[in-house]
């Protein structure tokens, strides 16, 4: 993993490993193993990618509405923040680090984050959940799944990105806007 030494050559590496779909929570040393990772497996690699070149494992999971949530390890450079992930959707991976808050992250992926029926589906973001309270677990190298990740990100504070009252009268994504937000998918 030291050969992965930027968030770019992280994103590069998560998005070349094969997307699938399972229910599972397996451990970068077992995406590594196996060279393939749903959203918050991808996004456990670049985590433990970027603790192995010097920067705390965090994590931010976006809470969805009729719609999977998506997990996104986080890193900052020059006090900004960026995001790497693994996802199905074109617009749902990387962000260069440009974004003040943790907030603006999440917002910057509000326009891409919907279902298959083009509704807009992301409300909240959670605050950076540091992986180093779960090393005790493994959750780094573990041969069984690390649920001890989905649990920390569900129990992690979460904050909404705008009130329920504006969410429900979203207009749907256009044809277009679908359809490029889908390039690359694979289907199960």
């Amino acid at each position: 993993m030291r050969a992965l030494n930027t968030p770019a050559r992280i994103q590069k590496f998560i998005d070349g490993l094969t997307y699938q779909y399972a229910d599972t929570a397996w451990s970068p040393r077992r995406v590594l193993q196996v060279r393939k990772g749903h959203c918050m497996e991808g996004a456990l690699l670049a985590a433990a990618a970027l603790r192995v070149n010097g920067h705390p494992p965090l994590l931010m999971d976006l809470e969805a509405v009729r719609d999977d949530d998506h997990v996104i390890a986080l890193y900052r450079e020059r006090g900004l923040w960026g995001g790497i992930a693994k996802s199905n959707f074109a617009g749902l991976r990387f962000r260069a680090p440009v974004y003040r808050s943790l907030r603006e992250l999440a917002l910057s992926y509000f326009e891409q984050y919907f279902n298959l029926r083009g509704e807009r589906t992301l409300r909240a973001y959670s605050q950076a959940v540091n992986l180093s309270m779960l090393d005790g677990q493994q959750w780094m190298t573990a041969e069984e799944n690390v649920w001890c990740v989905p649990e920390a990100l569900i129990a992690a504070k979460h904050s909404a990105l705008a009130p329920d009252h504006v969410m429900r009268s979203l207009p749907r994504v256009d044809r277009r806007s679908l359809e490029a937000g889908m390039h690359g998918r694979v289907k199960h």
